[in-house]
């Protein structure tokens, strides 16, 4: 059985998952709420930058 480290619960597959940059091995769970997190965070960021008026790239 392998064990989530998010959550440290065991778990029968762990599905690999891309967050800040570095791929992490999650529960289903974690992993739906790390996407979610993510995506959150982006979309935040890019309306502060429209807000202050950023042209460059990220």
């Amino acid at each position: 059985m392998a064990h989530c480290k998010s959550c440290d619960n065991e778990v029968d597959r762990l599905v690999t998952v891309k967050v800040s940059g570095r791929n992490k091995k999650l529960c289903e769970d974690c992993a739906d709420r790390a996407r979610e997190e993510s995506e959150v965070a982006q979309a935040s960021e890019s309306v502060v930058q429209d807000m202050m008026g950023f042209k460059g790239r990220r």
